[in-house]
């Protein structure tokens, strides 16, 4: 009778050791995957238009980190460059202590070659709003290359200077932080 026990004690401990595995993992699968996700309020900058301001949220997916803007005081029908900047300050009145255009990798910022910084050009309507989004493959919102706590500018012309590409794409008109929520 003892030994019977033994093994129906030894069953019963197995069977609970795995059934409070099943519910921990359980348990950590219904948080979900962790999202990482970054945001800037842009605020007009003092060598530019004075009235650019709204909004970027950054979210990294599968295929690349997410960019959403919403952004209000553009000139109507135009176009702009989206683009992070090295440093994370906007206290410059023109924005130039943002420093250089983000670009971890260095050797990319050859002739031709885009910062990965240089997200994209954002399209103002004939109300000056520009909303939308974007995919930047080369982004990353955590690790030593992440964006998060870099300045986010946009700028008055559309694309980079070709002759310099670390620098921008003409005048700052608005600029912001991206923090982690």
């Amino acid at each position: 009778m003892r030994r019977q026990w033994g093994r129906q004690w030894h069953g019963f401990a197995q069977w609970s050791v795995l059934a409070g595995a099943v519910l921990l993992l359980g348990a950590c699968t219904s948080l979900g995957p962790l999202r990482l996700e970054a945001d800037a309020t842009l605020l007009p900058v003092g060598g530019g238009n004075a009235s650019v301001h709204g909004t970027v949220t950054l979210i990294e997916r599968a295929d690349g980190v997410q960019v959403t803007y919403d952004l209000a005081g553009l000139p109507p029908d135009s176009a702009h460059a989206l683009v992070i900047h090295l440093q994370g300050n906007c206290d410059a009145l023109d924005a130039s202590s943002a420093g250089p255009v983000f670009s971890p990798n260095a050797t990319r910022l050859r002739r031709g070659a885009r910062p990965d910084g240089a997200l994209g050009t954002v399209r103002a309507d004939l109300n000056g709003i520009a909303t939308g989004f974007l995919v930047e493959r080369n982004l990353t919102l955590d690790g030593i290359n992440s964006v998060v706590g870099r300045a986010l500018i946009v700028h008055r012309d559309d694309d980079l200077d070709d002759s310099a590409p670390d620098l921008g794409a003409g005048p700052a008109l608005a600029c912001g932080v991206l923090h982690a929520p």
